[in-house]
Formats: C-alpha cells, sequence, structure tokens
C-alpha cells in the first residue's frame, strides 16, 4: 500500500510539476493539467485564434497567467516531439539490429560456400594427381541436397497423405538449403547492388540445372501476412494465369499439403505458354519461422479442363519457396528462392535465352515478390500517397486488370473463347476474335459492356537489335504522335461510351497535339507508373465543332529502368470514360519489350564504318544517354517486341475491323522500327537521325563551328547586346567545348538550312525549354516555336541574318512542344560556318533568361 502511494505521488509530481519562463516550477491541479491537455489537443497549432478562445472559455483556467500556459504549451510540445523521435529511433533501431543478423547470416552461408569451394577444389587435384576416375563426391557437410534416388522413391511413393509429407519433408530440407546454405552456386544479381536504400539481396545461380534467383530482406509485415499475399500468387506476379489447389490436408506436425495447378502467361506470341502440377507444404519450424515451400510433382496432373492444358507445356518448378522469420518488435526477415526448368526445348532458338536465363526469373518472378510486399508494407503504414483520391488498392486493381487483359489478348486462349481468322505470313500478324470475353474485370453485371460482336486483337511479335528497351518505352510513351492514330483511339473510347461501332474516319476528328500526362501512382523505386492520359482533339465536321473530342486513356508504364538487368519493359493503355469509376471497363493494348541475352558468337563492333554526329557520346546527358551508351558497349542487345491491339466490333462490321485493325497494326510495327532505327545508340545518331548527310562533321567538330562562328561573325557586333562570349576562350580547349556548350545556361539551338528548317540540335537547356527530346527534335520546325508575332520578327530579320551573319530577336514568347508558353529577355541567330569551305552549314539561335510563363 506505501509503496503504490508513492508510485502515485511520483506520477502526480511529474504530471503537474511544470517550468515557467523563470525557470520555477510551478504546480497545477489534475484538473487544470486535463483541461490543457484537452485544449492542446483540439488546438496544437500555437497561434490558432480557436486555443485561445477555449482558454478563455475554460473557468478553470482564469487563474494561470497567459505566459505560463504559453510555456505550458511550450513543454508539452516538446514532450510530444521527443516520444515521437524516440519511437522513430527505437524503429530505426530494430531494423538496423534485423539487417545487421541477416547480413551476418548471409556472411555466414558465404563462408560455407568458400568452404565447399575448397573442398571441392581439394577433391579435383587429388584427382587429377591420381588419375583415376571416381565417383566419389564431397562431404555430407558441404552438400546437403537431398540425393535424387531418395527423391525419386518418395515420388513412386506419393500415392497416399504419408507419400505426400515424404515428399513435403524433402521439400522442405532442398528449400532450405537452397535458401541459407550452400546446395546452389549463388552469386550477386548484376545491377543490384545492396545498400542502405536497397530493397534487399538478390542472387542468380551460377552453375545449376534450371534457372534460379534468390532473394532476402526486411519487410514490417507479420509472418502470417507475408504467407498469406505470396500463396496468393496472380496477385503479385502478372506472369500467372491462374492457380488453383485441388487438394488440401493436413500434415502431422500442424502443417499443411496442397496440390496446387498453375497456368502461367507466354511473354510473347511466338511460343505456348507453361503450367505446374505442384505440392505446397506450409509449416513452422521450431524456431518460430514460417516455410511455404513446393515443388514439382511427376505424373499428369493437368487441372479441371483438359483441352485448355493442350494449349500449355508442362515445366518443372524445382524446390522453391519462402521462408519467413519473425523479428523483435515487428516485421520479419523473408528469404525467397525460385527454381525452375522452362522446358527451352520448345520454343524457337531465338528466344531460348528467355527461358534460360537467371536474370528473368529474378526479375519477373523473386524480386517482384519482395517488391511487392514492401509495397504492401508501406501502404499499409500510411507511407504512399496516390493521386486522384484513389485509395491504393483500387489503384493496385486497375494495374492488375491492366496488365491481365494485355496478357489475355496475346496468348488468346481457347477456354477465353479467342480463335485466329487468320495469320499474314508477311508480316506475322495474328488476327483473333472472342465472342465471350469479359473485359470489364468486375464482378458488378451493370459495368459489364456486352457488345454484338466481341472482341478483336491483332498482335505480333518481332525481334529488334542494338535499342535499349527502356529507352524505346520511354518515347514510345512521351511521343504518342510518333506512333499512335488519335482516330483509332477515338473509336474504341467511343465504343465503350456508347456501344457504337461507327467505323474511323466516319466522324473525322484531329488531333490537336496535346497530351496530358496525370500520374495516379507509382510502385516503390518507380518501376511501375499508372497514369491518366487525356489527348485533345476536335471534330473536322462542321456540325461538331464544339463538341469535345477528347480521348482519355488509363496506363500502365513499367521497365523504365535502363540498369535493371533482365527486366521487361511495357506500355499498356486501355480507353476510359473521364469519369474513370473504379468498376470501369478496361480493353487493353500496349507493347512489351523483352531483353535477351547476347549470344557469344553476337558481338561485334557495330560502330564503325559510320561517323555521324553524336553530341551526346562524349559528356554525361542523363538516364537515356548512360543506357544507350550501356547498349552500345554490348554491341549486339537483342529484344523481342510483342504488340498486341484489341477493339470491340459488332457482328456486322467484323470485316472491316479486321481490315482496319491489320493496317493499323502494320503502321505501328512500321513507326516502331523508325524509332527504333533513329534511336538505336549503333551508329545512328539520335539527335539527327537520316535528315543530315553522310558528310555531316563529328559532335567536337560541330561544338567548335557554333562557338567559333559566334566569335567570328557575331562577337564584335552582338557583345552590347549578350555583354559576354557564348564560352569563355579558356573553355574552347579540346573537348571541353562540348561539354561546356551542352551545360550553357542559355538554351542554345541549331536548325537545319531548307525550305522547312527543322531542328538537328540542342543543349540541355535547349530541350528543357521544348520540353522534348534529342530523339524528337528532329521533328520539330522552327516556325512551330514562335507565336504569330514571334514569326513575323523572325521572318522580318531573315534576310539581314543571312547577309550579315547574324541577327536581334527582341524579348518574346515562343512554344514548348507539349504547348506551354516560354517567355525569353533576347535571342541571337547567327550562321554557323564550316571551316573547311566557310560555308553555311546550319542556323543557330541562343535563348536568354527563359523561363514558362
Amino acid at each position: 500500500m506505501a509503496m503504490a502511494v508513492a508510485q502515485h505521488h511520483h506520477r502526480e509530481s511529474s504530471i503537474d510539476k511544470h517550468l515557467d519562463s523563470s525557470g520555477k516550477y510551478v504546480r497545477y491541479t489534475a484538473e487544470q493539467v486535463e483541461a490543457l491537455e484537452r485544449v492542446y489537443i483540439e488546438c496544437p497549432k500555437p497561434s490558432s485564434l480557436r486555443r485561445q478562445q477555449l482558454i478563455r472559455d475554460c473557468p478553470i483556467l482564469a487563474n494561470i497567467e497567459p505566459k505560463q500556459i504559453k510555456v505550458w504549451f511550450q513543454n508539452r510540445r516538446c514532450r510530444e516531439k521527443q516520444r515521437k523521435e524516440a519511437s522513430r529511433l527505437q524503429t530505426v533501431n530494430r531494423k538496423l539490429t534485423a539487417m545487421n543478423k541477416l547480413l551476418m547470416e548471409e556472411n555466414d552461408r558465404l563462408q560455407k560456400q568458400v568452404s565447399q569451394l575448397v573442398c571441392e577444389n581439394g577433391y579435383m587435384k587429388q584427382q587429377l594427381h591420381t588419375l583415376q576416375p571416381s565417383a566419389a563426391t564431397t562431404d555430407a557437410s558441404c552438400d546437403p541436397v537431398v540425393s535424387s534416388s531418395t527423391t525419386q522413391q518418395s515420388m513412386r511413393d506419393a500415392n497416399s497423405p504419408a507419400g505426400f509429407l515424404s515428399i513435403a519433408e524433402e521439400t522442405l530440407a532442398e528449400f532450405l538449403s537452397k535458401a541459407t546454405g550452400t546446395a546452389v552456386d549463388w552469386v550477386q544479381m548484376p545491377g543490384m547492388k545492396p545498400g542502405p536504400d536497397s530493397v534487399g539481396i538478390f542472387a542468380i545461380s551460377q552453375s545449376c540445372s534450371g534457372v534460379a534467383a534468390r532473394a532476402c530482406g526486411l519487410v514490417s509485415l507479420e509472418p502470417t501476412k507475408i504467407a498469406e499475399i505470396l500463396k496468393d500468387r496472380p496477385s503479385w506476379f502478372r506472369d500467372c494465369r491462374s492457380l488453383e489447389v485441388f487438394t488440401m490436408f493436413p500434415a502431422g506436425n500442424g502443417g499443411t499439403i496442397e496440390l496446387v495447378y498453375t497456368q502461367t502467361y507466354a511473354p510473347t506470341t511466338l511460343a505456348p505458354a507453361r503450367d505446374f502440377w505442384t505440392i505446397r507444404y506450409t509449416t513452422t519450424l521450431e524456431n518460430g519461422s514460417l516455410v511455404v515451400c513446393e515443388r514439382s510433382l511427376s505424373g499428369s496432373g493437368t487441372g479441371p479442363n483438359a483441352a485448355a492444358a493442350a494449349q500449355f507445356v508442362r515445366a518443372e518448378m524445382r524446390p522453391s519457396g519462402y521462408l519467413i522469420r519473425p523479428c523483435e518488435g515487428g516485421g520479419s526477415i523473408i528469404h525467397i528462392v525460385d527454381h525452375l526448368n522452362l522446358e527451352a526445348w520448345s520454343v524457337p532458338e531465338v528466344l531460348r535465352p528467355l527461358y534460360e536465363s537467371s536474370k528473368v526469373v529474378a526479375q519477373k518472378m523473386t524480386i517482384a515478390a519482395l517488391r511487392y510486399i514492401r509495397q504492401i508494407a508501406q501502404e499499409t503504414s500510411g507511407e504512399v500517397v496516390y493521386g486522384l483520391g484513389r485509395q491504393p488498392a483500387v489503384l493496385r486493381t486497375f494495374s492488375q486488370r491492366l496488365s491481365r487483359g494485355f496478357n489475355d489478348a496475346v496468348n488468346g486462349f481457347n477456354d477465353d473463347g479467342w480463335s485466329v481468322l487468320n495469320c499474314d505470313g508477311a508480316e506475322d500478324v495474328i488476327i483473333a476474335v472472342s465472342s465471350t470475353k469479359n473485359f470489364s474485370g468486375t464482378s458488378n453485371p451493370a459495368s459489364s459492356l456486352t457488345f454484338l460482336g466481341g472482341i478483336l486483337c491483332a498482335k505480333a511479335s518481332m525481334l529488334l537489335q542494338n535499342i535499349p528497351p527502356a529507352v524505346l518505352v520511354r518515347f514510345l510513351r512521351e511521343h504518342r504522335s510518333e506512333w499512335a492514330d488519335f482516330n483509332v483511339d477515338a473509336y474504341s473510347a467511343a465504343s465503350l461510351k456508347s456501344g457504337s461501332y461507327a467505323y474511323p474516319g466516319m466522324r473525322p476528328t484531329r488531333f490537336t497535339g496535346n497530351q496530358t500526362i496525370m500520374s495516379l501512382g507509382h510502385t516503390i523505386e518507380h518501376q511501375e507508373m499508372l497514369e491518366v492520359i487525356r489527348l485533345e482533339g476536335h471534330s473536322l465536321a462542321q456540325e461538331d465543332a464544339f463538341a469535345s473530342r477528347d480521348v482519355h486513356l488509363l496506363q500502365l508504364c513499367s521497365g523504365i529502368d535502363e540498369n535493371a538487368v533482365g527486366a521487361c519493359s511495357e506500355l499498356i493503355f486501355a480507353p476510359i470514360d473521364e469519369m474513370f469509376p473504379d468498376d470501369a471497363p478496361l480493353l487493353p493494348s500496349g507493347f512489351r519489350i523483352i531483353p535477351l541475352d547476347s549470344k557469344p558468337g553476337d558481338k561485334k563492333d557495330s560502330m564503325t564504318g559510320s561517323q555521324t554526329l553524336d553530341l551526346t557520346s562524349g559528356f554525361e546527358v542523363g538516364p537515356t544517354t548512360n543506357g544507350a551508351r550501356d547498349a552500345v558497349s554490348c554491341h549486339s542487345a537483342r529484344s523481342v517486341l510483342t504488340i498486341a491491339f484489341q477493339f470491340p466490333f459488332d457482328s456486322s462490321l467484323q470485316d472491316n475491323v479486321a481490315v482496319m485493325a491489320r493496317q493499323y497494326i502494320r503502321s505501328v510495327i512500321s513507326s516502331v522500327q523508325r524509332v527504333a532505327m533513329a534511336i538505336s545508340p549503333s551508329g545512328i545518331n539520335p539527335a539527327i537521325g537520316s535528315k543530315l548527310s553522310p558528310g555531316s562533321p563529328e559532335a567536337l567538330t560541330l561544338a567548335n563551328w557554333i562557338c567559333c562562328s559566334y566569335r567570328q561573325v557575331c562577337i564584335c557586333r552582338i557583345v552590347y547586346y549578350l555583354g559576354a562570349e557564348l564560352l569563355r576562350s579558356d573553355s574552347l580547349i579540346g573537348e571541353s567545348v562540348l561539354k561546356h556548350l551542352w551545360q550553357h545556361q542559355d538554351a542554345i539551338l541549331c536548325c537545319s538550312l531548307k525550305s522547312v528548317p527543322v531542328f538537328i540540335f540542342a543543349n540541355q537547356a535547349g530541350l528543357d525549354m521544348l520540353e522534348t527530346t534529342l530523339v524528337a527534335l528532329q521533328d520539330i520546325t522552327l516556325d512551330k516555336i514562335f507565336d504569330e508575332s514571334g514569326r513575323k520578327a523572325l521572318f522580318a530579320d531573315f534576310a539581314k541574318l543571312m547577309q550579315q551573319g547574324f541577327a536581334y530577336l527582341p524579348a518574346g514568347i515562343c512554344m514548348s512542344t507539349m504547348g506551354r508558353h516560354v517567355s525569353f529577355e533576347q535571342a541571337i541567330a547567327w550562321k554557323v560556318l564550316a571551316e573547311e569551305d566557310n560555308s553555311v552549314h546550319c542556323l543557330a539561335f541562343s535563348f536568354v533568361n527563359w523561363s514558362f510563363v
């Protein structure tokens, strides 16, 4: 009793005694403290008028001086900040402790792997010395893998629960030996360096049968929640079409055993899809870790529909799974292993690197699983904020529906109602129709649009050379008008809105060129971006002149990181209504570009034989150039491009829509090939393309011409306007002139001398001002960047420019490619002369102190 009284007095003194401004303790009654707490909770801001009103309205606080109340609130705020900071530091400390434990375990595993390699090396040396063949193997401590004879015997006994339990226990042992042991020779995943900001530690197999990948990391979720998420493979594995648990029964140790049939999509139109018939074992280890392991079963279990299974090639899953260990204070450490045999023999030879690459498995399955869990953890904690007021789960569902709809179109399974009309052998364009396709993707019948005809899909796959997938997808996203037909987008959008099937062209619409991208959200590390695209259009028909013809697209863009080895790049979109309801029907179309590992005999110097104008080859200009330079280093990088476009149609218009779709897909293929050639880093200049003659100077030469022409022709006359040279004299030395010109603060542009001048070069400031890239610069004409008054001023001074070599343009307004107004204080134009024959090579412009209006 005395102890309780003492504790009460201690608590009362700690609550009721506070320092005032003079450093003396002031005692408050419990009622006063309670009243002050209520005021603070309701109005935490110190300058709030509401707080002052509450203090005045509280009689119990009337006898306390305002200064003392102010000090009390300051102390209260400081204590709250201290508690938050202490809680944050405790959370960080728990994470660091868990990561340190994970790194120590990884270090122990590597030491075991080194010991195993030493054992194998000693054994090989002994064999070389004795020159006697031997079937001996390394010690059991060096290789914990269960022998194949034992496994095969267990597989033969898999006709009863006891047999299944035996297989499950062997699967568990083999999986643990891969996750934490040395059963597989793991090497670090290229381009995935561990660090403070890394999602986890990633590795791929170096020399083992099949393809394998491994990941481990810290996740702030409980083990049971993680296991629940990972077992629902279709929710996070985009290539998983379906997963069905045929049988589930309890194991003797409190775990569960499941027989699972899984179907996966094929990434291209060139090879069949894969399916798996597996046993999945979920159990808890003695140390409290939760394990979900899985492996393929022998036999011919094909699922409920044998006809559907005939479209798949049976692949093998070697012992794989998830090891999830709880951490003190919350969170879990997870180990993920994926080990597959994808039966590469059944695909064309050009695609076999895709099915024999552990890096591809790592990106599509292992890394994707860990990132998805991290994404869920951040959304649960409230760290992720999305646009347009959408909930994370809703946006995640939209991304999954876009990806799944595109995969359905690429694969065209019979049980989805797809049937092939014909296959154009000239360009391998496949036309398929589905009369039963439900593309709403929801369970709400009101949101499902019924079409008398169905859905028509035009699709094709082709091989690309020397073009980084991330660069191409980024260009297709930013410059839709380079490859898309606005009337086709408008047709699909109108069909979804009203169910009308007017043939494209019956209501002609003009695309204004304005494309607005509104971000909805992105995953951690920005691997995926979900966004809404608004394309502005106007009807060309007189009676509809004032009607809005804007088209809205829901778009998913992924794989734009050029450093992600083995990752595919996708641009998938679907027309949506401007109201954008959560259960909006989606009909996805788009592009998928998958890199292929280079074959040893394919490497060659693709840069010899053509010296073209590459103004970015000598210095850093951003991720695009870095990626291009990486692509040049591998010389013959190859990738597979898959295109699929879907169109709703009425049965009476099926032939017309089929003709339109075939023509459109050919047009898109032609445009993509042209773009790929233009932005390919292997000898074709992305800024100039084919619009310069083969005799064009090199980058450094043109940079020198620009600067020297400025000095010789202009500096004596227009230094009054600029007050300085374009570049300082000490900068015009060697290759530094190119770097300084690129980094110049003024927007510097060069255009050709043709009947319609087009831009051939811009420095970084010039690209920023025009809101474009080096690739798209070649399609911008000089007159398009000026408004009416600017064009008149330019045309009025053009004769003077050609006569005296320079012209001064007063302050004015120009336009970016995105339609935004750009103001500049002054602009200088001058002729760029070639040093050899003193001929005019091009015109240069320098825009001083520009800014967006």
